[in-house]
């Protein structure tokens, strides 16, 4: 799977600009600050439909534009696909495919398929445990693009019942209208809360062994990477050779509520359920929170990406389904070994896109056609004139 073009109206810096890209390496090269992270983000959100650097959509909409538009010709085999994706901050997104009408942008999704590690990825290791169910949740909506509304579902149920809580609170009291309420609620977020943590175990359950393997392959390091699902579900706690199914854990959350009755009245928000879960990292015995050093920490984070884009590999064994992959200024971090040994480890990818302040902290095996990036006073340029 690659991209052969890629066009920006009105993203970020960009006012207008269009790029060709080719299969392998490509090379995006300038000063920090002049608008490189933008054209990856936006790849990025043509697959995701989210951004990894902002929560919402409208810091993706140039300054004093109430649109932005991103197109994108998206190759598989033979097969070519043209979709453009319209962000409409405050207003429901749109997608267009092949030049059709446009519809929900969910519909887009799956046509292409994208890893994206970039240096605010080391909040998976560092951040909150919300970093972490954010990557889970971004994964499973890439295997499954199905379940790109189970997550929206769950929040949209979650917001009403803690409404619910937090008035009965409020009021000092709790009547019988009360429980009948919260029982509806209870049984709708555990539907939901059960897909959310069904398709997170099984993201886990695939992810388990490529982690291991490319944070040992990368690192250099005896230490093993493996991890904890941390639930406030206990069915869904631990680590998991085998995945429970979606009613067993519908079960187990609707108990888990239950049983917390009295204290969220007294809270008057909920404590149980997918919201309140987190991924604990460990190299060896220790937890990678607090315990990892600064070079663990980016290896760590990163060996994450690659396990995922290992994931989708498996998910689709066809060579034409491989995701795009993408490394947004990483290599300026990494030691002239870790350098080499990422570059080994992404060499099979179809298309691979690199930034860099500096051309040469690129490894010579991944220097494909460069294209310089500046910033001007009409915002951010391209000149895809530079050669290797």
């Amino acid at each position: 799977m690659h991209l052969s073009h890629l066009s920006l109206t009105d993203y970020r810096s960009y006012r207008q600009a269009e790029l060709d890209l080719v299969p392998g390496p490509n090379v995006l090269v300038g000063s920090n600050g002049v608008g490189k992270t933008n054209i990856v983000e936006a790849i990025g959100y043509l697959a995701t439909q989210d951004s990894h650097r902002v929560p919402h959509d409208t810091p993706l909409v140039r300054f004093g534009a109430s649109q932005a538009i991103i197109r994108g010709r998206i190759h598989r085999g033979e097969r070519a696909v043209a979709v453009e994706m319209e962000i409409n901050p405050g207003r429901s997104n749109r997608a267009a495919i092949n030049r059709g009408a446009p519809q929900r942008a969910r519909e887009a999704l799956g046509l292409l398929r994208s890893v994206l590690f970039a240096p605010e990825d080391l909040a998976l290791v560092t951040g909150d445990p919300s970093v972490r169910r954010r990557f889970l949740d971004d994964l499973v909506v890439q295997l499954r693009p199905a379940l790109g509304d189970a997550g929206s579902d769950y929040e949209r149920v979650l917001r009403q019942r803690n409404a619910l809580l937090k008035n009965a609170r409020a009021s000092r009291t709790w009547t019988e209208e009360h429980e009948h309420t919260i029982a509806v609620w209870d049984e709708h977020l555990s539907r939901a809360g059960a897909r959310v943590l069904h398709g997170r175990l099984h993201v886990l359950r695939m992810l388990a062994a490529p982690l291991t393997e490319s944070y040992a392959a990368l690192a250099g390091s005896r230490k093993p990477a493996g991890f904890s699902y941390e639930s406030t579900v206990p069915a869904a706690a631990g680590q998991h050779g085998t995945v429970p199914d979606e009613e067993e854990l519908y079960e187990a959350l609707l108990a888990e509520l239950g049983s917390r009755r009295r204290q969220e009245r007294d809270r008057g928000v909920t404590l149980a359920g997918p919201h309140r879960d987190d991924l604990a990292l460990a190299l060896g015995p220790a937890p990678a929170k607090g315990f990892a050093s600064h070079g663990e920490t980016w290896s760590l984070a990163l060996a994450l990406k690659l396990a995922s884009y290992r994931v989708l590999v498996a998910d689709d064994p066809d060579p034409d389904a491989r995701p795009v992959l993408i490394l947004d200024d990483v290599f300026a971090e990494l030691d002239a070994g870790r350098r080499t040994r990422l570059a080994a480890l992404v060499s099979d990818a179809e298309q691979l896109l690199v930034t860099a302040a500096v051309a040469e902290d690129i490894p010579v095996e991944l220097r494909g056609p460069r294209i310089g990036v500046s910033l001007g006073e009409e915002g951010s340029t391209l000149d895809p004139g530079v050669r290797p």
